[in-house]
């Protein structure tokens, strides 16, 4: 499987009130659609699935709403393909591929969101790595 692209359709962040004690994150992904996509222009045999996403994280309780909503464009093998669409006729994912395409979501959207939460002056919704002081009384 390879990811071919993903494009957002709409990116929206919206601060609900300027309470920030006890501050819970809440992250959630949808996917609402896959077919099957026809991609003339490359000259594969693999096929394309088409994954129609949605990416919000809550900051609760009524803070801050970050949505992404978007499009995944996957390359894959034929037989993965047909599996995966006959699956989805009966809203199941393929584990390999639900984490394959959730990874991508994350890798893209995390990155934005934290963008905008910088912009906005709002705590980031995943820690960064931070170098800290090595304690002395190590042994």
């Amino acid at each position: 499987m390879k990811i071919v692209g993903l494009t957002f359709k709409k990116i929206s962040i919206e601060k609900l009130s300027d309470k920030t004690e006890n501050l819970k994150v809440e992250t959630k992904i949808d996917l609402s659609e896959i077919s099957q996509v026809k991609a003339d222009l490359f000259k594969t045999k693999d096929d394309f699935l088409g994954v129609k996403f949605s990416y919000i994280i809550n900051y609760n309780p009524n803070y801050v709403k970050i949505e992404f909503k978007g499009d995944l464009l996957v390359s894959l093998d034929q037989r993965q393909s047909r599996e995966i669409l006959k699956q989805w006729k009966e809203k199941k994912i393929e584990e390999d591929f639900k984490i394959f395409v959730f990874n991508a979501i994350l890798r893209k959207a995390n990155l934005k969101a934290m963008e905008l939460e910088d912009e906005m002056n709002l705590p980031l919704h995943i820690p960064l790595p931070a170098i800290r002081k090595e304690s002395k009384e190590k042994k």
